[in-house]
């Protein structure tokens, strides 16, 4: 356990109130994140994030890996928002130190999937440069339900019957968070196993508010076999120097059931092939579980 890990949570929560109070009052003088990780959920987006925090000319979010300013937080405003990453005068100092700008991230994986969050990131960071990652659906979707049921966010333990619940806890979900800003889902943040793996659907309504050459896509079963260059050609899109390699681990791992029924799996293989051949267009090739 680290020592973050052993301070008690009131304690955490007082911290992070006056953290976030002094973040709104200095807002002025703090950055606006250069890129996101915007997704998708359980795609290895907290190894990526490590791995991109440690880099010397990069500065993350102050307080937590995710915001949510752009899905669900985003009614508190831009000073709020500003509040969370550096000052502007430690961006100068890594940049005297190095020759090179600084650049802020913070990574949120829900951005991806939430309705709202691509024409808010568009409007509030015309620049920004998005990463999303990806991985074998099938296997997505088993990894989240365990980690919902772990977390106490999911109270049916069998996977097949949480996908059978899906349309009827997601139904109306999407029409109501797009047509309400203050739109909150319980359900579609947490319980859309078989949807968060359409990722061409997602990266599609992100390429209709920002420029597709700024969204770079990464799978991430080759992260982890091939960390190095996957993790160099990151560098090349967000234009960061190559500096060393930082430590490769995954993290936020969890230990799954048994194995999945294998006519279940044969049926989620099955539905996502078209979503898996429009994927391909953004990879340049088939996707590695697809060859």
């Amino acid at each position: 356990m680290t020592a973050r890990e052993r301070v008690p949570a009131p304690v955490k929560r007082v911290v992070h109130f006056g953290s976030r109070s002094y973040g709104r009052i200095t807002a002025p003088a703090r950055m606006l994140p250069s890129f996101l990780i915007c997704g998708g959920q359980r795609c290895g987006t907290t190894s990526l994030y490590r791995a991109l925090a440690a880099h010397p000319v990069v500065l993350k979010a102050v307080l937590h890996k995710g915001v949510h300013y752009f899905d669900t937080s985003y009614h508190r405003g831009t000073a709020w928002y500003r509040g969370h990453f550096p000052l502007h005068r430690t961006a100068v100092k890594v940049e005297q130190r190095f020759g090179v700008p600084a650049q802020a991230f913070e990574s949120s994986p829900y951005y991806l999937y939430h309705p709202q969050a691509a024409p808010r990131i568009a409007r509030d960071l015309p620049d920004v440069r998005l990463i999303a990652l990806v991985r074998d659906p099938v296997e997505r979707a088993y990894s989240q339900h365990a980690h919902e049921v772990a977390r106490g966010f999911e109270p049916e333990t069998s996977f097949a019957e949480a996908l059978a619940l899906e349309p009827a806890r997601l139904h109306g979900a999407e029409e109501r968070l797009r047509g309400d800003p203050r739109a909150y889902s319980f359900a579609h943040q947490h319980h859309a196993y078989r949807g968060r793996g359409e990722y061409a659907t997602y990266l599609a309504r992100m390429a209709a508010h920002i420029d597709r050459g700024r969204i770079h896509v990464v799978e991430s079963e080759r992260f982890f076999t091939e960390p190095s260059t996957v993790y160099g050609e990151v560098l090349d899109f967000l234009g960061l120097p190559h500096l060393g390699d930082p430590p490769f681990a995954r993290h936020n791992a969890r230990p799954r059931p048994s194995g999945m029924d294998p006519g279940l799996r044969r049926e989620l293989a099955a539905y996502y092939e078209p979503y898996d051949a429009a994927l391909a267009t953004w990879l340049g090739r088939a996707p590695g579980w697809r060859r």
